[in-house]
């Protein structure tokens, strides 16, 4: 994931696929987390839950929000080893492009969708 440029790149293992989806990006750099990383856990319709830095800013969020059109991260997450660190979808498309996350990687519902299938658990990523 390319911060500067707003980007997915994925190569598949073989380098015989290459995809490549706009993305949207941390809204700061304090909450931007770079380096490599791993895919550690996949969910399709996952539940939202804001982080306890998320709560702190704002107290009024849900405890968590089901799967469905409210949710922000969207039809498929991608989970990281690290904490709180995601590669997801999102029903509001105008976050697509632009720095408006609270640290996690944004795509269109229907690349995360195409991503999900093509990355693997262990799948290494790199967030530049």
């Amino acid at each position: 994931a390319d911060t500067r440029s707003r980007a997915v790149h994925f190569w598949s293992e073989d380098e015989a696929i290459y995809r490549l989806y706009p993305s949207s990006v941390p809204a700061s750099d304090d909450l931007t987390r770079l380096g490599y990383t791993r895919i550690v856990r996949k969910r399709e319709g996952p539940t939202w839950t804001p982080t306890p830095s998320m709560r702190e800013r704002d107290p009024s969020l849900p405890q968590t929000v089901a799967a469905g059109p409210q949710n922000p991260l969207g039809t498929h997450a991608l989970y990281l080893n690290w904490q709180y660190y995601l590669t997801h979808g999102t029903h509001d498309t105008r976050k697509i492009g632009r720095a408006s996350s609270d640290g996690c990687i944004g795509l269109y519902n229907e690349h995360i969708e195409e991503l999900f299938a093509l990355a693997r658990i262990g799948t290494q990523v790199r967030l530049i």
